[in-house]
């Protein structure tokens, strides 16, 4: 398992209090500088997964869980909960949530969490610096957190996170909430932390032209199961993400329109190549 961020097999989770598995059969793998998409339908389970991959479930949401969570060094059943924060840094889909509220400057909001660790001011300085500048946000620095636009937010949340230096990332529909400019920010932003840091990131997201463009991987889930894995064109232009309550990103949908079109197969390629290059 060596170089595997985040490694779930034949997973299977029950809340509390519940009668029915949340998951009942995952196995999904995120190598280390790896960008891995989950997608499914609502109420398939993805953000059970998030929990999981994380060790915050059962750790923290309690319940049960069956099969094997591995989380960066060694399974998570083993981790305690500061050292699983410290290898994996989660980020959810309201960024305002997650920022501490107690922060006058965005520089200091980064440096929130480094300093409750008890790092030397130095290193807080040096960490807070190489994140804002890896994720282009230094110009924020100034800033209130509180009067920043959406995109804007969480990259804030995002840096906040990586002063920490997690080895893993599970960002949980991490863009629901932003325009296409905000969404093209931290989808940048995403692709960089994941190239020039090494971490795993595990990436929900129902914009699935987002995921075309930066993951490398792209696992479905259906009812808790993982049901198709596999290279982000490979399972993102498969047949059969409609009835598996997928949307497939538009460069797929407009490909297929002209091949029944009964276009040229040459036209037809150049096309989608087209649109695929003009979304990412």
């Amino acid at each position: 398992m060596s170089g595997d961020a985040i490694r779930l097999e034949g997973i299977r989770y029950q809340y509390a209090g519940s009668r029915s598995w949340a998951l009942d059969g995952v196995d999904l793998v995120v190598r280390s500088g790896e960008i891995v998409g989950l997608v499914g339908p609502n109420d398939a389970g993805k953000s059970t997964v998030c929990l999981v991959a994380a060790a915050l479930a059962p750790a923290v949401a309690g319940g049960r869980l069956e099969g094997l969570a591995w989380l960066v060094d060694g399974p998570t059943s083993e981790l305690p909960a500061h050292e699983a924060a410290r290898r994996c840094g989660v980020l959810f889909q309201n960024p305002l949530a997650q920022l501490s509220g107690t922060s006058a400057t965005v520089w200091e909001e980064v440096a929130f969490g480094p300093r409750n660790v008890g790092l030397d001011r130095g290193l807080i300085a040096e960490r807070v610096e190489r994140c804002l500048e890896l994720l282009r946000i230094g110009h924020l620095a100034p800033r209130d957190p509180g009067r920043l636009s959406g995109g804007q937010a969480q990259l804030v949340a995002m840096a906040s996170v990586l002063a920490l230096e997690p080895r893993a990332l599970v960002l949980d529909e991490p863009t629901s909430q932003l325009d296409p400019e905000g969404t093209r920010l931290v989808g940048e932003a995403i692709r960089r932390v994941a190239g020039e840091t090494g971490s795993g990131v595990l990436i929900v997201e129902h914009k699935t032209a987002l995921l075309a463009s930066i993951a490398d991987r792209v696992a479905v889930l259906a009812e808790g199961r993982t049901v198709l894995t596999g290279s982000t064109l490979e399972v993102l232009a498969d047949g059969s993400l409609p009835e598996l309550g997928v949307d497939p990103p538009a460069a797929v949908r407009i490909g297929r329109t002209i091949g029944a079109a009964g276009l040229p197969p040459g036209l037809a390629d150049r096309a989608m190549a087209a649109i695929t290059a003009a979304s990412a």
